[in-house]
């Protein structure tokens, strides 16, 4: 049987008396397209940034090919590199120029030397479409563009597991076609993606498995088949029938 890259435990989050996570428990093998679906402010987004380090869980654990992440010994750099995060607001960095942006994470984190940064990231940029920008700084990208590199960026850093926080939710609908077509892009390799999102067609089309959260649970999931064809809770029902309606 394959080994799980990521287990999530028990994993439990409040923020204040606010549990906006409440005892989450799944795990992620190699080459899963996990979407994880469900209402604004069901804890969706909280759960990839606890995963990925940015929040630290009130309890539960997080294991890595078995060892605890939020053990104190586990240099968090380190661990996001093979556990990258692309955001729903890009984070470049607006002073340096799209190659730049690529390069740097490579250099300080994996201590690659410069010639080996550039010949990544241009591989990579090249992939997702943007490789005549690589001297646009970030302010003179579309949205999509921006989306675009920051996904060059996370794959430059030769990630294990990618997580994508709602990667379209800031973009123009126009836009949303462009990034949604290198994720699928990136499925078909066999890249391991964790992807909370709204768009359904997506999480149907492309996932191998789908999460549907609800008040900080995970209410279902299953196979697309299962979670769109034959949902079992009439929560999952309710949820799906007001895309349907749109």
């Amino acid at each position: 049987m394959e080994e799980n890259i990521l287990e999530i435990k028990h994993l439990s989050k409040s923020f204040g008396k606010h549990e906006v996570l409440k005892d989450i428990d799944f795990s992620v093998k190699k080459g899963d397209v996990i979407s994880i679906i469900g209402a604004s402010g069901s804890g969706k987004s909280t759960l990839l940034r606890c995963v990925n380090l940015l929040e630290t869980p009130n309890s539960g654990e997080i294991l890595y090919h078995g060892d605890n992440v939020l053990d104190r010994k586990v240099k968090a750099a380190s661990y996001r590199a093979k556990v990258g995060m692309v955001f729903q607001s890009f984070n470049l960095f607006n002073n340096m120029t799209v190659l730049d942006n690529c390069m740097v994470g490579q250099i300080k984190v994996l201590k690659k030397s410069k010639d080996e940064a550039r010949a990544e990231s241009l591989k990579f940029l090249e992939k997702v479409g943007m490789a005549p920008y690589i001297n646009a700084r970030p302010r003179q990208l579309s949205g999509g563009q921006k989306q675009r590199v920051a996904i060059a960026r996370a794959m430059a850093m030769n990630p294990e597991v990618l997580l994508f926080d709602e990667p379209t939710s800031a973009l123009d609908p126009e836009m949303v076609g462009e990034v949604l077509n290198v994720m699928r892009s990136l499925a078909t390799t066999g890249m391991t993606m964790l992807v909370v999102t709204h768009e359904m067609e997506f999480a149907r089309d492309v996932s191998s498995r789908v999460v549907y959260m609800s008040k900080g649970v995970i209410c279902e999931q299953g196979s697309p088949e299962e979670i769109f064809g034959t949902p079992k809770k009439q929560e999952t029902r309710e949820f799906l029938a007001r895309f349907r309606n749109n």
